[in-house]
């Protein structure tokens, strides 16, 4: 498995309406961060704070300045440390990876899922509990 390279596939697929925040969340934000919980309506995450309707795209996810030595774009995030758990917590498990098109998997891990979901929750280690055997 290849360490991420902020693709931002993940950020990409999933901020238009499949996230979601806790309320303890939600609550943080609106004590210490207005600007994120600006975001917010009826419990639903990324919604536009005028018109009320559901973002296609995460209003924190940022194009990171280019490498002169690399064609590619990368992604950033505004709110990285005040992130939802549903982004702290993704990848939950290789398949996801796969599904979703993810830039770290390499060809040896969809011959060894069980070893590349290890060494996933390796990674993870920090950002979320493992996955369940």
């Amino acid at each position: 498995m290849k360490p991420c390279n902020q693709c931002g596939k993940c950020c990409l697929q999933y901020s238009d309406g499949g996230l979601s925040a806790t309320a303890e969340e939600v609550q943080s934000w609106e004590i210490f961060n207005p600007a994120i919980a600006e975001y917010v309506a009826d419990g639903k995450i990324w919604m536009d704070p005028v018109t009320g309707q559901q973002l296609t795209c995460c209003p924190w996810l940022e194009v990171l300045p280019q490498d002169h030595d690399s064609s590619s774009i990368k992604y950033g995030c505004r709110i990285y440390h005040n992130r939802p758990q549903d982004c702290r917590h993704y990848p939950v498990s290789f398949a996801d990876m796969v599904r979703d098109g993810c830039e770290m998997v390499e060809a040896g891990d969809k011959e060894a899922p069980h070893s590349a979901q290890v060494k996933l929750d390796q990674l993870m280690a920090d950002s979320r509990p493992p996955l369940p055997c």
